[in-house]
C-alpha cells in the first residue's frame, strides 16, 4: 500500500512530509522484495511513530497557539490597565486642575474685595484727611480771629473802664456826692423797683384767690343745683318705666289715686303719671329710694294685682332686695380695691355710691378710679399703698349721705370715718380733698391730685369731646400767639401747657415774663376749671455730623 502526500500543507511540517515520500519509495523497494506481513508491521511501527510525530506536533502547536493568546490576551489586559490607568490619571489631574483653578478664583475675588476695601478705606481717609486739614484750617483761623477780638475786647474793655471811671468821677463831682451816698441812692432805687415787682405779684396772688374762691363758690351752687328739683337737673333725679300698655297707668293710679298715693307713701318717691304713652316716671332726689321705687314699680307691673296692701308688700321686698344689692356691691368693691378691714356701716355706704352721680360721673367707679391712681403715685414715692387705696376709695363717702346730712360731702364723709374708728391721716384727707381742711400729710396731697384726674379726664363727665378738643386747641393757640414760641402742647386734660421757645429769641432772662405773659392771656381767654400751669421750656441744640 501506498501512502500518498498531496501537498505540503496537508501535514504538520516539512520534516514529516519527507518522511512519508522516503517510507513510500522503501515501501515501493520493499514490496518488490519482501512479503506483505513485513510491510505491515513496518506500516503499524510507521503509523505509530507518525501518530505519535503528529500529536507531538500538534501538541506544540496547540502550546504555541495557547502561549500566543495568553500572550495577545495579556498585552490587551497591559494596554486596558495602562489606559484604565492614563484616564484615572488624567480624571484625577482634571479635578486637581479644577479645584485648583477654583481656588485661585477664590482667591482673586477675595484679592478683588480687598482691594476694594482698601480703595474704599484709602478713600476715606483721603477725604477724613482733608476733612480735618480743613477743620484745622478753620480752627487756626477760628484763633486767629478770637486772638484777635479777644485783644480788640480787652482793648475795648480797658477803654470802657476808663470811660466809666471819668464819668463817676465826673457825677461825682457834679452831683457832690461821695461813693457811699452813691450806693445808697442806687440800693434805695433797687428796693422801690422790687417793691413794686413784689406788689404786682402780690396783686396777681390774691386775684388768682378770688378766681379759686369763685370756682369754689359755683361748685357749691352747682351741688346745690343738683340737690334740687330744677329742669336741667332732670335727668339726674327720675328714672323712666316702661309700661306694657297705656290701661296699666289707670290701675297704677286706682280709685281715686289710691294706689298712686299709698306708692308714694311707702316709697317716699313721687311718680309722674302724664300723656306720655307707654312710660310712667319716678321722681325723687335720693338715688336709693329711687332705685328702690323703680325696682317695685317693675314688680307690681308684672305681677299686675296693684292695691295698697300689695304695694308695701312689693316695696318691702324691694327694699330688701335693693339692701342684699348694695351690700354686695361695697363687698365686691371693698375686695377688687384690696383694702381689708372695711367696717359693715362703711361698705353699706360704698355699695350706695353704687346709685349716685355726680355732674354725671358715677361715684363709686370715680372712687375706684381715685384709689387705683393713689396706688400708684404712692407706690412711686415709697408710701403705703394699701392706705392710700383706702383713702382714695373713702373720699367721697360722704356722698351717700349728703342728701340725709347737712354739710358738705367732705364734712360729713370725714365726720363719719371719725365715728368708726378711722386713721387721722385718713379723716384729714378725706376733709382736705376739697380744702375744707389744709393737708396734713402727703396723703391729703395725693388725693386731691388723684381726684382732680379722674373728673378731669376726657369722657369723665359731662364735657362732649368736641368741646374738650377744642378747649384744649384754644389752649395751645393761645401759648403759640406769643413771640418767639416754637410750639405749645397741652397735656394732663387741660391742666398744664408746655411751652418750647426758640433759644435764639427768647433768653433765659425772658422765660419768666413769658410764662407770666401766656397765663394772663389764658386767664382773660379760657374759661376751665382748677388752675392750669404754665410751663417754658427752652434748650440748646448743637449738631455735629460724622462724615
Amino acid at each position: 500500500m501506498v501512502i500518498r502526500a498531496t501537498s505540503a500543507t496537508d501535514w504538520p511540517a516539512r520534516p514529516v512530509v519527507k518522511g512519508v515520500r522516503a517510507i513510500n519509495e522503501f515501501i515501493i523497494q520493499l514490496s518488490e522484495f519482501w512479503q506483505y506481513s513485513l510491510a505491515l508491521v513496518l506500516l503499524c511501527v510507521l503509523a505509530g511513530y507518525l501518530v505519535s510525530a503528529i500529536g507531538a506536533a500538534f501538541r506544540k502547536r496547540s502550546s504555541r497557539r495557547e502561549s500566543a493568546a495568553l500572550l495577545t490576551e495579556a498585552k490587551l489586559e497591559a494596554e486596558r490597565i495602562t489606559k484604565h490607568a492614563d484616564l484615572a490619571a488624567k480624571a484625577e489631574q482634571l479635578s486637581l486642575r479644577e479645584a485648583f483653578e477654583k481656588e485661585t478664583q477664590e482667591n482673586r475675588q477675595e484679592l478683588r474685595q480687598y482691594e476694594r476695601r482698601l480703595s474704599k478705606r484709602e478713600d476715606s481717609l483721603d477725604r477724613k484727611a482733608d476733612l480735618i486739614g480743613k477743620k484745622e484750617k478753620y480752627v487756626e483761623n477760628t484763633e486767629r480771629e478770637l486772638s484777635v477780638r479777644q485783644k480788640h475786647l480787652s482793648d475795648k474793655e480797658q477803654e470802657l473802664e476808663k470811660l466809666l471811671h471819668e464819668e463817676k468821677e465826673q457825677l461825682y463831682t457834679l452831683a457832690q456826692l461821695s461813693r457811699e451816698e452813691a450806693g445808697q441812692i442806687l440800693l434805695k432805687r433797687i428796693e422801690e423797683e422790687m417793691q413794686h415787682e413784689c406788689d404786682a405779684l402780690i396783686n396777681k396772688m390774691i386775684e388768682r384767690a378770688e378766681g379759686s374762691a369763685e370756682r369754689k363758690a359755683k361748685e357749691i351752687v352747682a351741688t346745690a343745683v343738683q340737690r334740687c328739683a330744677v329742669d336741667h337737673a332732670s335727668d339726674m333725679v327720675v328714672s323712666t318705666i316702661g309700661l306694657p300698655g297705656d290701661e296699666m297707668k289707670g290701675r297704677i293710679i286706682g280709685r281715686e289715686g289710691r294706689n298712686i298715693r299709698a306708692f308714694e307713701k311707702a316709697t317716699g318717691i313721687d311718680v309722674i303719671v302724664d300723656d306720655t304713652p307707654g312710660v310712667i316716671v319716678v321722681s325723687g332726689f335720693d338715688s336709693v329710694r329711687r332705685e328702690m321705687a323703680r325696682r317695685a314699680m317693675e314688680k307690681l307691673i308684672q305681677d299686675g294685682r296693684i292695691h295698697p296692701a300689695r304695694i308695701e308688700e312689693i316695696v318691702e321686698k324691694a327694699r330688701k332686695e335693693l339692701d342684699g344689692v348694695i351690700e354686695e356691691t361695697g363687698k365686691q368693691t371693698v375686695l377688687e380695691v384690696d383694702v381689708p378691714g372695711v367696717p359693715h356701716k362703711m361698705i353699706h355706704q360704698l355699695g350706695r355710691l353704687r346709685f349716685r352721680t355726680s355732674y354725671g360721673q358715677n361715684v363709686l367707679n370715680h372712687s375706684i378710679e381715685v384709689a387705683y391712681l393713689m396706688g400708684t403715685m404712692a407706690s412711686e414715692l415709697g408710701l403705703d399703698v394699701r392706705l392710700a387705696r383706702r383713702i382714695g376709695l373713702l373720699h367721697d363717702i360722704g356722698k351717700s349721705m349728703d342728701h340725709e346730712v347737712e354739710g358738705g360731702h367732705a364734712e360729713i364723709g370725714a365726720d363719719f370715718a371719725k365715728k368708726l374708728g378711722e386713721k387721722p391721716e385718713v379723716v384729714n384727707a378725706i376733709l382736705a380733698h376739697h380744702e375744707a381742711a389744709q393737708p396734713e400729710t402727703l396723703y391729703a396731697v395725693l388725693v386731691q391730685v388723684a381726684d382732680a384726674i379722674s373728673a378731669s379726664r376726657p369722657g369723665a363727665r359731662r364735657e362732649s369731646l368736641e368741646k374738650y378738643i377744642k378747649r384744649l386747641e384754644r389752649l395751645e393757640d393761645v401759648a403759640k400767639s406769643f413771640g418767639g414760641v416754637e410750639t405749645a402742647f397741652a397735656i394732663q386734660a387741660g391742666r398744664e401747657v408746655r411751652v418750647i421757645v426758640k433759644p435764639d429769641r427768647v433768653t433765659d432772662k425772658n422765660m419768666n415774663r413769658l410764662a407770666r405773659d401766656i397765663a394772663t392771656e389764658i386767664e382773660q381767654e379760657l374759661t376751665y376749671p382748677g388752675e392750669i400751669t404754665v410751663t417754658v421750656l427752652r434748650e440748646t441744640r448743637v449738631v455735629e455730623y460724622a462724615r
